[in-house]
C-alpha cells in the first residue's frame, strides 16, 4: 500500500484493523525501476493488489506521461488516443473505499494538470470525463486475496483496447478469479494478429465498439 504522504501511516487504528502501512516513495522507484522498460511503454498494463491511495500506480503514471509527451505534444488527437490507453492501463484494488476515492483522484489530476499545461486552449472537459469513467473501472475497492468487492460479489475488470488503432475503443469485462484461475473456466481462442492457439478467461460481459468518447455519457 501506498500514500501521498511522507507518512508510512495514516493512524494506529487503521494500522490496527486493516494492516495499513504504506511504501516510501525510495522503495516505490527502486521497485519499478526493475521494470523500467515496461513502466515506459504506453500500453504495458499493472494492476497494484493493495494500492492504497496510489503511489505505484502514480509514478508509473508519471512515467508513461513523460513518454507520452515526448511522442505526442504536438498533436492533441494523438495525445487524446493515446492518454487513453496510458490510464486505461492502470489498475489498482484497496480494501478501504477512501483510499480508492483518493487514488482516482490522484491519477485524474496528474494527468489533467499535463493535458492542460500542453494543451490550455483545446482543453476538453468531456475527454476528462472520459477518463473518470475509466478509472472507476480499473480502480476498485476490494479484496485481492478472497477476490471479492466489499458487497462479496466477484471484483470485475475491463479489458480496453483500441482494435482499429483510431478512436474505437472496446471494453471487455472479466472477473478477477477468472483471469488467476486457469481451469475450466478458460477457452480456447485463436490470435487474430499472430494466428497461434491461445487461452483466454471466459468474457463476464462483452461491449460495442464504440467511439472512446461516447464513455462520458456512461454512468
Amino acid at each position: 500500500m501506498t500514500s501521498n504522504s511522507k507518512s508510512q501511516i495514516k493512524s494506529k487504528h487503521r494500522v490496527t484493523n486493516h494492516g495499513e502501512v504504506f511504501t516510501n516513495e525510495r522503495e516505490v522507484n527502486g521497485m519499478l525501476d526493475l521494470v523500467k522498460n515496461e513502466t515506459e511503454r504506453l500500453d504495458s498494463r499493472f494492476l497494484e493488489p493493495a494500492c492504497g491511495t496510489g503511489n505505484f500506480l502514480v509514478e508509473v503514471l508519471n512515467r508513461k506521461l513523460a513518454v507520452l509527451k515526448q511522442k505526442y505534444k504536438k498533436s492533441l488527437p494523438e495525445y487524446e488516443k493515446y492518454g487513453v490507453i496510458v490510464i486505461s492501463s492502470l489498475y489498482g484494488i484497496d480494501l478501504l473505499e477512501d483510499n480508492v476515492e483518493e487514488c482516482r483522484e490522484r491519477l485524474l489530476k496528474i494527468f489533467e494538470k499535463e493535458y492542460i499545461s500542453l494543451f490550455k486552449h483545446d482543453f476538453n472537459s468531456k475527454y476528462v470525463t472520459v477518463l473518470k469513467f475509466i478509472l472507476s473501472k480499473n480502480i476498485v475497492s476490494g479484496d485481492a486475496l478472497t477476490m471479492k468487492d466489499n458487497k462479496g460479489k466477484p471484483l470485475i475488470f475491463s479489458e480496453w483496447s483500441m482494435p482499429y488503432n483510431d478512436s474505437k475503443i472496446k471494453r471487455k469485462e472479466y472477473s478477477f478469479k477468472d483471469i488467476f484461475s486457469p481451469t475450466l473456466l478458460w477457452s480456447f481462442s485463436t490470435d487474430s494478429d499472430t494466428g497461434e492457439r491461445v487461452i483466454l478467461p471466459n468474457v463476464y460481459k462483452d461491449h460495442p465498439i464504440i467511439n472512446y468518447m461516447e464513455l462520458a455519457n456512461h454512468e
